[in-house]
């Protein structure tokens, strides 16, 4: 049976964007026109979109088998994908599938093959041998981010994967840096190159700020009192740094999260959702947050460690002034330290100007019930604007997943609407609500 297909306008009504940039433009043009096609453009400038809309389009329908394949380099980047591609509310089914997610849950959800299928190397190549769904059908093949995807740690699993796609037609590459080899195994040959690495569009702007001692956690603190309780990222080079950063700003009663390899992958998500609707203000991460997640409202990131490549530094900076929006990003420095050739000297942050506007804090609350029990997000939102009794103003953004949800709220009354309102029934199912910990 045919899905329930919307027009591009539909579509980006839906995501409430008025307007597409040059890069989605040309891409919406040539995508369909073109057999191989790479797309280098600055972090932030709307890749997904780019080929997710000209991808749907090509779609049938009336395929009940996986038609098109999307490989990423990291679980957080397939996650961010999924969450884009379910916003467009095309009709189509789409699953995202990684390591460190239990096998069983794929299982479950490949047994209905979905339109579109989302992964790493390591797992996809794992259900290419083991045969769980049928390849023949795969005609479209993404290479999202492919300068980390064709790196020499997933040479041996990427080649395996392509080797199995008979059928493919149509492969696009994206990245926001140039300059990458790619295997002769891609196939890909006379590719249409869309270069949007130079363009001038972008609205970040970078400054120094200069600490005076060696260790930069006091002037650290400065800035952020100064920036208030925008939203950023910090980032490091390394897992200890993290520690020494995430211990003082607790110390300072400053919430914030924390994320880096080294954490659960639950543990990363925890942080990673918290982030997204406000619960922490402040993300202390290393480079592994510079891809492939998406905080559009995000104001600022600072470079607390100077990065050692350019390619870092491009990536870091590219998580603020995302689109269309504007953003800084702070290198902090020591007076004595030397900044890396690819960073430019910049102007001088005055960070003397503290915020007249007081922060509300958020807090996260856990609801035993998700899309499997039939459940949407405005029937979430009904919950706790009818019987919660708050606004539309306090009530932050809903996370639906497969089998729970999370909503933000103003912290000052989380205690009260989990009282309120755990082992009320939503649709059909009682749910139990929670502060989620962690």
């Amino acid at each position: 049976m045919a899905a329930p297909l919307k027009t591009q306008a539909e579509i980006l009504e839906k995501l409430s964007i008025k307007s597409l940039n040059p890069m989605q433009i040309e891409a919406l043009r040539s995508i369909p026109k073109t057999s191989n096609t790479i797309i280098l453009s600055p972090t932030g400038t709307g890749k997904t979109l780019a080929f997710a809309l000209p991808l749907i389009e090509s779609l049938d329908p009336d395929c009940e088998n996986i038609q098109a394949l999307i490989l990423v380099p990291s679980r957080e980047l397939a996650i961010q994908i999924e969450q884009v591609l379910r916003n467009m509310g095309s009709g189509y089914k789409v699953n995202a599938v990684y390591g460190g997610r239990a096998m069983s849950k794929d299982k479950i959800e490949l047994k209905h093959a979905p339109a579109i299928l989302i992964g790493t190397p390591g797992r996809i190549n794992d259900h290419f041998a083991n045969e769980r769904f049928t390849k023949d059908d795969i005609k479209t093949l993404i290479l999202d981010e492919f300068d980390k995807s064709l790196e020499v740690g997933f040479e041996d699993e990427m080649r395996e994967i392509l080797k199995d796609l008979n059928a493919l037609h149509k492969r696009i590459l994206t990245s926001a840096t140039q300059g990458v080899s790619i295997p002769e195994f891609v196939k890909l040959t006379n590719p249409n190159i869309l270069n949007y690495l130079d363009s001038k569009a972008s609205s970040l702007t970078i400054k120094t700020l200069i600490s005076p001692d060696k260790n930069k956690l006091t002037t650290l603190l400065a800035l952020l009192h100064h920036l208030g309780n925008q939203q950023g990222i910090i980032f490091c080079n390394l897992k200890d740094s993290i520690q020494t950063v995430s211990d003082f700003l607790k110390k300072h009663c400053l919430p914030h999260g924390n994320f880096n390899g080294g954490m659960e992958q639950k543990e990363r998500e925890r942080s990673l959702l918290k982030f997204r609707n406000g619960t922490y203000p402040l993300l202390v991460a290393t480079d592994l947050a510079a891809r492939g997640i998406d905080v559009p409202e995000m104001e600022f990131i600072i470079h607390y460690e100077l990065p050692i490549h350019k390619e870092e530094f491009i990536h870091r900076n590219g998580r603020t002034a995302r689109v269309k929006a504007e953003g800084t990003a702070y290198v902090l420095k020591w007076k004595d330290q030397a900044l890396p050739e690819f960073i430019a000297e910049t102007a001088i942050a005055d960070i003397s100007k503290q915020p007249t506007k007081k922060p509300v804090y958020w807090e996260t609350l856990f609801i035993s019930g998700g899309r499997k029990d039939k459940i949407s997000k405005g029937d979430i939102a009904g919950l706790f604007l009818k019987q919660g009794g708050i606004t539309k103003e306090q009530l932050g953004m809903i996370e639906l997943k497969q089998d729970c949800a999370f909503v933000a709220v103003p912290k000052v009354l989380a205690d009260e609407l989990v009282q309120k309102l755990s082992n009320t029934k939503l649709k059909n199912k009682k749910v139990r609500i929670t502060v989620l910990e962690g």
